[in-house]
């Protein structure tokens, strides 16, 4: 399996915390000397392991911003 190489280049919130000292966060990350992108997926305590998560570009996010003030 090839390694995924990151970049995150700003912490813009903590979502939640788990029991176990894992934090669901959105962040804004580089995936692979990419374009950086919004990201919500959980991390472990020192970012050295991490869960599944979602990427969004900037206009995404904004159109996720829209359907959530319309619920």
């Amino acid at each position: 399996m090839a390694e995924i190489k990151f970049e995150i280049h700003q912490t813009i919130a903590v979502l939640s915390e788990s029991a176990k000292g894992w934090k669901k966060e959105l962040n804004l990350i580089s995936w692979n000397g990419r374009e950086p992108k919004y990201d919500i997926r959980d991390w472990s305590e020192n970012h050295e392991k991490m869960g599944k998560g979602i990427t969004f570009t900037m206009e995404e996010l904004q159109k996720l911003k829209e359907v959530i003030n319309n619920l």
